[in-house]
């Protein structure tokens, strides 16, 4: 029998976990679900000896290295706590394999040497946006769905609410994971609406979670919050389009500063903010938003790498590498803006982090990498798609 029948077999013997937690292929099911004892009866599954559950469960990760194979790690997952803690052991974070397993993977830095390639599709009906994981869409439509976003517009701003499945994008829900916010409000210098902050549902880190939360307060668990209340907010990033007042052609000029991404994260050594896991609490519900004024880091900043006029075809060009096939004022790949005192060489400051562009009505490519998260990339795309007729 090969592991992945054998795995099988250990999720229809125990009943599938995302059954019963009425998931579908829409999303990653959650590495730190509580699972009752009334869902799951301990079995035979249960009482393996550690070195060969250790084996089967490493055998099983470096087998299915792709989805939906990758769907029987998630399985084994699911068993049962011996099951879950030994997979959780040995899936590695995104920087260290290059693969997305668990959800939290959606928060921690991409890989190194490589991006990961995903495509975007945006649906004009329903306003939402979702992130799929692979080069580009299959025929079959079997793709991972990784993340979905639905637009909302109101008086004085438009929001990307961000959720792990697309039918679902209350922020009480625990699919909820952050959100996207532009300012239209003259209070905030911002009328034109070239400014973007980003929020995430969890802290980005265990410091900066202490540094704002260093007072007692009772919480609640995330299903005691009510509909009617907001989950926490933490702000992340800033995406900052410049205005192009004497209205000269070119690409939209961005800037991203990513508040708890510090600029040593790119040097040699340096390290990104990475959670292990989904909080199991929320924040005080008095204060639902978090400032991040109080970070005395230099933080990361990103800018759009500036194209090259073609003569020939009277255009900006940037080289997307065979990924972005359309021209679209939407393109643009991010690379580090760093000051010299910073002593980051000259091939890290030249790497693309992020990268997106058209390759058809309403599909978009993305790829990223360390630093940036997919929820990051992903809520940094998004800003792309709102109308900024004075960038432009």
């Amino acid at each position: 029998m090969s592991f992945k029948s054998l795995a099988r077999e250990i999720k229809d013997g125990f009943g599938s976990m995302s059954r019963r937690r009425n998931c579908t292929r829409s999303h990653i099911v959650p590495s730190d679900v509580v699972v009752s004892k009334d869902l799951v009866k301990e079995g035979k599954w249960a009482y393996l000896p550690p070195e060969l559950l250790l084996d089967i469960i490493r055998r099983v990760e470096e087998s299915e290295t792709s989805w939906p194979a990758r769907t029987v790690v998630v399985y084994c997952a699911s068993v049962c706590k011996p099951w879950r803690d030994v997979t959780k052991e040995i899936v590695k974070t995104p920087e260290e394999c290059g693969r997305l397993t668990f959800p939290i993977s959606l928060k921690q830095p991409g890989p190194r040497d490589a991006p990961i390639q995903c495509y975007i599709k945006r649906d004009r009906v329903t306003s939402i946006f979702r992130l799929y994981f692979g080069l580009t869409p299959s025929e079959d439509e079997s793709d991972k769905l990784l993340l979905a976003a639905k637009k909302t517009r109101k008086a004085t701003s438009t929001e990307f609410l961000i959720s792990l499945v697309a039918d679902d994008f209350s922020r009480a829900s625990s699919t909820y994971v952050g959100k996207l916010r532009q300012v239209l409000a003259i209070k905030k210098s911002n009328f034109l609406g070239t400014k973007f902050t980003m929020y995430d549902s969890q802290p980005p880190s265990d410091e900066a979670f202490k540094a704002n939360h260093s007072r007692s307060s009772r919480r609640f668990h995330t299903k005691q919050v009510s509909p009617r209340l907001p989950a926490c907010n933490y702000n992340i990033a800033t995406i900052t389009y410049e205005l192009n007042v004497l209205r000269t052609r070119g690409p939209r000029r961005m800037n991203c500063s990513m508040t708890y991404i510090p600029i040593s994260s790119i040097q040699e050594g340096g390290t990104a903010p990475t959670p292990k896991s989904f909080p199991q609490e929320n924040p005080p519900l008095s204060s639902p938003s978090v400032k991040s004024d109080n970070i005395s880091m230099d933080s990361l900043v990103l800018k759009n790498k500036s194209p090259r006029w073609h003569e020939q075809l009277q255009c900006w060009c940037l080289n997307f590498k065979g990924r972005v096939t359309v021209a679209s004022v939407k393109n643009f790949q991010l690379v580090a803006s760093v000051d010299p005192s910073h002593n980051v060489s000259d091939a890290e400051q030249n790497k693309v982090i992020l990268q997106f562009g058209k390759i058809g009505q309403d599909i978009f490519t993305m790829d990223y990498r360390y630093p940036l998260s997919a929820y990051q990339a992903f809520a940094i795309c998004l800003s792309s798609f709102d109308t900024k007729p004075a960038c432009e």
